[in-house]
């Protein structure tokens, strides 16, 4: 996969590192857990969304805008990601927030939604759940040209096909690190959120002909859903790199059992997750994402899904600075 033909700006100048939880593997007695550590990448406070970013603001820049226009939830860490990429750039950012819990949002809330004013976000916009939040971005697009400005707008998560590359160059990335490390996963397991991270992953792994099933831990929709979108994704991920074999259907496994009452509302499973993964691996995991893909890697183990003895890769996305707005949830 011939990926040096995109235009990228390069946020981590490094391959984040792949540990082995030797504690955690110890306390599940299952297979032998590993963990990407994502939540090490480039701009601020980490995360994945800065691998889909290097690909979208690279296009951003090559079109001349000056302006990136984004949207995302109440404690959106791709919407600070963007941010700190725009500050990164001398560009503007403007971001469209979406109240998908009535009553979530709070002007002076900690976490990510204080990082918002930290970094500097010039125009922050709330709309109530279900709105169109493509319009919502052109609608901005066209009051930066009222302006004499370029807007750039980016889908939730940095989720379309370009976007999705950060993780198709993730799955080469991690290639190559086990094979350096003479580790044969047998597994990879994610959150499956926005999608890009997800079916880059599919992606890459197809392209490389790797052989490395993906386990998507859904924490939004329903699995039917949920696979439909990733499937899609990965198809245009692959397409647009090259790969001219279709992604297989069947490569696209989504559980949504972990979900609990609704995105980004608490789980008992979460809180566990969250607190093993700090007292016993001293990783912190965010309540929206990685607090409910672990959960479902944990109870994975606990249900036999894993063997022992076999290799399996945890994908940490980061998202740690949410962890403060939830304070209460996580240590009651």
């Amino acid at each position: 996969m011939h990926l040096a033909r995109f235009p990228r700006r390069r946020y981590t100048p490094f391959a984040t590192p792949i540990e082995k939880l030797e504690h955690l593997s110890s306390y599940l007695a299952g297979p032998e857990i590993y963990v990407k550590r994502d939540d090490l990448l480039g701009l601020a406070a980490g995360g994945n969304k800065t691998r889909k970013l290097e690909f979208l603001v690279a296009d951003a820049l090559a079109i001349g805008a000056d302006t990136l226009i984004t949207v995302g939830a109440v404690q959106s860490n791709h919407c600070r990601l963007t941010l700190a990429a725009a500050v990164k750039e001398g560009l503007k950012c403007r971001l469209v927030i979406e109240e998908r819990v009535p009553g979530s949002y709070h002007p002076n809330a900690s976490g990510n939604n204080f990082l918002f004013k930290l970094l500097g976000v010039e125009q922050l916009e709330v709309v109530s759940d279900g709105t169109d939040l493509s319009a919502a971005m052109q609608r901005v697009v066209q009051e930066l040209e009222t302006e004499g400005r370029k807007g750039y707008p980016i889908p939730g998560g940095g989720s379309n096909a370009l976007g999705a590359l950060g993780y198709v160059s993730c799955a080469e990335e991690i290639l190559h690190q086990t094979f350096d490390m003479g580790l044969e996963l047998d597994h990879i397991v994610t959150s499956s959120g926005s999608g890009g991270t997800h079916s880059g992953l599919v992606a890459g792994m197809h392209g490389n002909s790797a052989g490395i099933p993906v386990t998507g831990i859904s924490v939004r929709f329903d699995k039917e859903r949920q696979a439909e979108r990733i499937h899609a994704l990965a198809e245009e991920a692959s397409e647009l790199t090259g790969v001219t074999t279709p992604v297989p259907r069947e490569s696209v496994v989504v559980l949504d059992d972990y979900v609990g009452p609704g995105y980004s509302l608490p789980t008992e499973a979460m809180v566990e997750a969250i607190q093993v993964f700090a007292r016993l691996e001293g990783l912190l995991l965010d309540p929206v994402y990685t607090g409910k893909a672990a959960a479902g890697l944990i109870d994975l183990v606990r249900r036999g899904r894993f063997e022992r003895g076999e290799k399996v890769l945890f994908m940490h996305t980061g998202g740690s600075p949410a962890l403060y707005h939830y304070q209460e949830t996580i240590l009651d």
